[in-house]
């Protein structure tokens, strides 16, 4: 019987087809014959202790003009699936948390979920990287502006940014001798309010971002090195960034295999590691991507050795 696979997604109306990662996995799940079960985060709920939701049958198409079709919908348990690929990019707001909990629900009734519900809520894509200090650059997270300013002060030239942004946004670089240091902060932390995150500024960042996807514990043989565009110190492609493909260094292994047996205890199937000279930087956990520019780089099928780890677990499971 075929495998039942359900996707939590923004909508695909929305979504930008030449690259899209979700996408990829779409492709793949239907080249296998499973059945795919399209939904967005409002159509999940709670009755009676159940996990339900209304569910739409998905073909998707490799076609720019035309890549979904929507067949039947119906109201159903989400039990009746085998996985489900949550896959709503941030914000990561109240709705992506409540949503976490009708997935909780449904693992707990039995469905593979890709991420473990929980760890989407403990895994910060920027401080789960912190449990991990060997791995990575003087960093400090904080809402107190004299600690902000102690760390400035120390490293001279550092990386401010939110806890929860996205592609790039509101990173800043800057130091002790900026006289907007204060101001940065301040807007940052909400005046004290909110924490963010100062980070020595690594130099590589020049040669790269590198984004590694890891499947099941097991690095992608290539990465996404992501290259700052001419003036500026994101290397997010969202903010301009180029994007070369690259196998992995000795040093991006080192690091996988630092982090692999956390991944693994905490149902990370699916992450994307954000690496920049020798140092982890991030851990996303939420919706990775760079699937479709790694795989056209490298001539890997990356959506497709991610759900063979899914049905190997599926199979565990039976």
């Amino acid at each position: 019987m075929a495998i039942k696979i359900g996707v939590v997604m923004d909508p695909i109306q929305s979504v930008t087809y030449k690259k899209d990662s979700t996408l990829a996995m779409l492709w793949e799940a239907d080249s296998r014959n499973w059945q795919i079960f399209y939904m967005l985060q409002t159509d999940l709920y709670i009755e009676q202790g159940q996990a339900r939701a209304k569910m739409t049958r998905l073909h998707p198409k490799k076609d720019p003009n035309h890549w979904y079709e929507f067949a039947e919908s119906d109201d159903a348990a989400l039990c009746e699936l085998d996985t489900i690929l949550m896959r709503k990019d941030p914000p990561f707001d109240m709705n992506f948390i409540y949503t976490t909990y009708v997935l909780d629900q449904a693992r707990a009734d039995g469905v593979l979920i890709v991420n473990h519900p929980q760890s989407l809520r403990d895994c910060n894509e920027k401080v789960f990287a912190t449990r991990f200090p060997d791995l990575c650059t003087p960093t400090l997270v904080s809402a107190d502006k004299f600690k902000l300013r102690a760390f400035a002060s120390e490293h001279q030239d550092i990386i401010l940014k939110p806890l929860d942004g996205m592609g790039g946004a509101s990173i800043f670089r800057t130091g002790n001798q900026d006289g907007n240091l204060s101001v940065i902060i301040e807007t940052l932390t909400h005046h004290g309010r909110t924490p963010a995150m100062a980070q020595r500024y690594i130099p590589e960042i020049s040669k790269g971002d590198k984004r590694i996807l890891v499947i099941n514990g097991t690095p992608v043989s290539h990465c996404l090195a992501r290259i700052p565009a001419q003036g500026e110190v994101r290397g997010n492609l969202a903010a301009g960034g180029s994007g070369v493909v690259q196998p992995l260094s000795e040093n991006d292994h080192r690091i996988c295999a630092q982090v692999r047996d956390t991944l693994i205890e905490k149902g990370l199937i699916f992450v994307g590691l954000d690496v920049i000279g020798d140092y982890l930087t991030e851990i996303n956990v939420t919706s990775p991507t760079c699937i479709r520019e790694i795989d056209a780089g490298a001539g890997i099928n990356i959506a497709g050795l991610l759900l063979d780890a899914v049905e190997l677990k599926l199979k565990e499971r039976n």
